[in-house]
């Protein structure tokens, strides 16, 4: 199995796990930390599946992902939504904002593993 995650996450200790536990698996990991190029990077990078935190430095994860909801291009990407803050009220405005999943900060590597395999149907 493989494909293209696109990761975009500023904390470096999550970006090295989430690469080590996916690239492990056969998937090709790209990073980006910056909110104010994330959408760019996501349309230049065409991934099969996006990792998008919800803090970003420059952006909030959320207009980023209503920003690509809005654009033909990107309105079908499995987009796997992250957060430290795991209130109903953050699950819920992920979901209005149109991610695919959620999930919350620490996580397991066969959380982070099964999301993305769902996600890409594989």
């Amino acid at each position: 199995m493989s494909g293209k995650v696109l990761l975009i996450e500023d904390e470096p200790n999550i970006i090295e796990a989430i690469k080590f536990i996916l690239s492990r698996e056969g998937w090709q990991v790209h990073a980006h930390s910056n909110g104010e190029t994330a959408v760019q990077t996501v349309r230049d990078r065409t991934p099969d599946v996006l990792i998008l935190d919800a803090m970003l430095p420059g952006r909030s994860g959320y207009d980023i992902l209503r920003e690509l909801r809005e654009d033909i291009s990107t309105q079908s990407l499995p987009i796997l939504m992250l957060t430290a803050r795991g209130q109903t009220k953050d699950r819920e405005m992920a979901e209005r904002a149109g991610a695919s999943r959620f999930m919350t900060k620490p996580f397991s590597n066969s959380e982070v593993l099964d999301a993305v395999k769902a996600l890409s149907g594989a």
